[in-house]
């Protein structure tokens, strides 16, 4: 069973702007600018890196990643890698104060929603063309690329999935999980009236971070946050209205309550008052610490349902090299190291992060456990938001207008109006 430490999970690195950011948007390579996209200048040399390398990364992952370049040194006799832990609610001013100071590290951990802003500050070396990232999830890939180019590589990946009390979803007569809209909704509908649950899904009604579990429904309609240039919104379309009006039918329908006490998702599973919920992997350790034997042996996770696709959330971290980095082949060696099958099956061993590297998942560590191939099986199908400097503010947006929608009632025609003039007025930075 997949254990959760504790620390901060919050994968797509989702620090709001800072003052120093917006002051320094208009500063970086822009795709107004009528330049063309980057290209790699960096080559791989064949031979073993040398000489120091500075890297940081966040909350928990720094504090376990010197154990795992400790390997990274033993290959590479003459480099030594310095890591810097740094916390989680400091890591993106630290970031955009050392690229203004050009004081930043050799190669770094980065939040998959930070890409663009980084990237758009030009501080960010495009990944060598040498570094073959056909291994890699695709949706996990898509999210080191801003416009044409990428950065870096994934590193580590999560998903959602629907979790839900199998001994309940039993007792509710359904022996099969669903895979298509109706059949959750049907499932939901079950657990309340046959298996005694208050309501049959904990879906969030808004609030930070509810975007995650929106859009994939909205994806799985065939809508899209950006057209394909990145420039312009396309919030306000039938098909994300489709997404919207199945998400929030689920409240009109008394199927999820917006009366729920926050933060309690995993208490509210073991008591059965609610037996299903979309999250990620963490939480299976959570329930099952929480409840025991007893509940550990009835989790069960099941794919998102399919509409026109099955498509759920992709989050993780990347790692980068950059620009500013005075030591960049030994680092893009560091960076080709933690990309390789099995350093990504240790660094799972050591913080329960999940592979970016699909050939890594066939690892016993992971290909043994009841529930993890099926996160596996759902990052086949996963995207992530396109990689632009606003879309932390855009986000904002969204989830306060999905909260109207799911408490207030505001129609879906009307809540894709409200985020598309939102989002709009915001712009995508670029």
């Amino acid at each position: 069973m997949f254990t959760q430490t504790t620390r901060r999970r919050l994968v797509i690195g989702g620090a709001a702007f800072t003052a120093t950011a917006l002051a320094l948007t208009g500063c970086g390579r822009s795709a107004d600018t009528g330049e063309s996209a980057p290209k790699a200048t960096t080559s791989i040399g064949d031979g073993p890196a040398t000489g120091e390398l500075t890297v940081w990364a966040m909350g928990t992952e720094g504090e376990a990643l010197p154990k795992l370049t400790a390997a990274f040194e033993q290959a590479n006799p003459g480099v030594k890698v310095k890591v810097t832990p740094i916390p989680w609610d400091a890591a993106h001013s630290k970031f955009t104060t050392a690229i203004t100071a050009q004081t930043v590290p050799d190669a770094a951990m980065v939040g998959t929603t930070w890409m663009g802003e980084f990237a758009d500050l030009d501080a960010l070396d495009p990944t060598p063309a040498s570094i073959d990232t056909s291994g890699f999830f695709e949706g996990a890939n898509e999210t080191t690329k801003v416009g044409d180019t990428s950065y870096g590589v994934p590193w580590y990946v999560e998903t959602r999935l629907v979790y839900y009390r199998k001994d309940l979803a039993a007792k509710a007569g359904i022996t099969t999980p669903p895979t298509d809209w109706d059949g959750l909704k049907a499932m939901a509908k079950a657990m309340k009236e046959k298996a005694g649950a208050k309501y049959g899904i904990n879906l969030q009604p808004g609030g930070t971070g509810s975007w995650q579990t929106v859009m994939p429904f909205a994806w799985s309609a065939g809508a899209s946050i950006t057209g394909d240039d990145q420039k312009e919104f396309t919030f306000d379309t039938p098909e994300m209205q489709e997404g919207l009006k199945y998400y929030q039918s689920f409240f009109t329908d008394k199927l999820a309550g917006t009366d729920l006490p926050p933060n309690q998702t995993e208490a509210q599973f073991v008591s059965g008052q609610v037996p299903m919920f979309i999250s990620g992997p963490w939480m299976a350790g959570s329930v099952a610490k929480l409840g025991g034997d007893k509940i550990k042996s009835n989790i069960g996770v099941f794919q998102l349902p399919k509409n026109k696709t099955a498509t759920s959330f992709v989050g993780g971290s990347n790692f980068v090299v950059f620009k500013n980095s005075k030591n960049k082949d030994s680092a893009w060696k560091l960076v080709k190291w933690l990309s390789d099958a099995k350093t990504q099956a240790q660094w799972f061993k050591l913080s329960t992060d999940l592979p970016a590297v699909k050939s890594a998942w066939e690892d016993p560590s992971i290909a043994g456990d009841p529930l993890l191939p099926v996160f596996g099986k759902q990052l086949d199908d996963a995207k992530a938001p396109p990689a632009i400097v606003n879309w932390e503010q855009v986000a904002t947006a969204f989830d306060a207008e999905v909260e109207k929608m799911a408490k207030a009632g505001q129609s879906p025609a009307d809540t894709a109006k409200a985020i598309q003039t939102k989002a709009a007025s915001i712009g995508t930075g670029s």
